[in-house]
């Protein structure tokens, strides 16, 4: 039996991989800020985090948040991993983090460097954005009276269980540096993605494209967060959207 540690194992994502390891007969250790006993926050660390890491046989890094801080829990888990002798350390990145200069993404990008550079044997996994974030972006942008979206972009939805099942399997695998990005299943238009999550809602909206302005958005513009020869993922996003009707 394998002993893991997932750390994020409480999020969106963390909580799938633990349950697809868990269910494999894996013995797996939960790190989030209030998941006894492990509960850590990776920007402080601390002794907790030197328990949760002993005698470990990989670590899943999910944790990551877009309000900053990501760099600091890298260096922290990064140096208890050491400390530990931790053989495999697995990272959850995003496609497009070194050409989106986003400052989200560029902390990420940051993070793959440190794990890159810290002498732990090491995977690094860049999937395009999850379902779930790109419906929490149409349901702001439907707010309004009139749904206002980025003109000229585009975008490629993942299921976040297909990348769950990547990472387990990653995780128990030998340190492989970084693995053939994962994409969803279609490139699709902002407006397409829009109407269809209108249809799934029951709602009734004006679409309105609207240019802006900026290198992020021109990064996005021309691409940069997509990976179109690399459409593995299987989930499309009317599949995800019925799910969440029938729940």
């Amino acid at each position: 039996m394998t002993t893991i540690l997932v750390t994020g194992g409480t999020g969106t994502l963390g909580r799938l991989v633990t349950e697809r390891l868990r269910g494999d007969g894996h013995e797996v250790r939960v790190l989030s800020r209030s998941a006894e006993p492990y509960a850590v926050d990776l920007r402080e660390g601390g002794p907790a985090l030197g328990r949760a890491v002993d005698g470990v046989d990989a670590i899943v890094h999910c944790a990551s948040t877009p309000r900053g801080g990501d760099e600091r829990a890298a260096r922290h888990l990064i140096e208890a991993a050491r400390g530990a002798g931790v053989p495999h350390l697995v990272y959850i990145s995003i496609v497009g983090v070194d050409r989106v200069p986003l400052g989200y993404y560029k902390a990420k990008h940051a993070v793959e460097w440190l794990i890159e550079e810290s002498g732990l044997g090491w995977t690094v996994l860049r999937t395009t954005q999850f379902h779930d974030l790109v419906r929490t972006m149409l349901e702001s942008f439907a707010k309004s009276p009139v749904m206002l979206l980025p003109a000229h972009i585009d975008d490629q939805p993942i299921e976040v269980a297909e990348v769950a099942d990547r990472l387990a399997e990653l995780a128990l695998g030998a340190p492989a540096g970084r693995v053939a990005d994962m994409g969803g299943p279609e490139v699709r238009s902002f407006p397409d993605l829009a109407r269809a999550y209108l249809r799934a809602e029951g709602k009734r909206r004006p679409v309105l494209s609207v240019p802006l302005a900026g290198k992020t958005y021109r990064s996005f513009r021309t691409g940069g967060h997509l990976a179109p020869e690399q459409a593995v993922g299987k989930g499309t996003f009317e599949e995800y959207l019925d799910k969440r009707v029938t729940r």
